[in-house]
């Protein structure tokens, strides 16, 4: 008897959900770093900084002063 489709979908699901999950842990577990710190950083990287925070409403310097701890 075949398997059915859902049987099959499902499968599929779980392991790609799987994997998508490991991945992190791969990554943080490996012993070879994912950029090289001894080369400069390539443009892509480079032209992302001061586009990261482009969704923030806050605008301008903050102008009030805070008391240290």
């Amino acid at each position: 008897m075949a398997p059915s489709p859902n049987i099959i979908v499902a499968t599929g699901l779980v392991v790609f959900a799987s994997a998508g999950l490991a991945f992190p842990f791969y990554m943080a577990l490996s012993k070879k770093p994912v950029i090289d710190p001894t080369k400069p950083l390539p443009p892509q990287a480079t032209f992302r900084g001061p586009y990261i925070n482009t969704g923030s409403r806050d605008v301008g310097p903050d102008h009030r002063t805070y008391p240290k701890k």
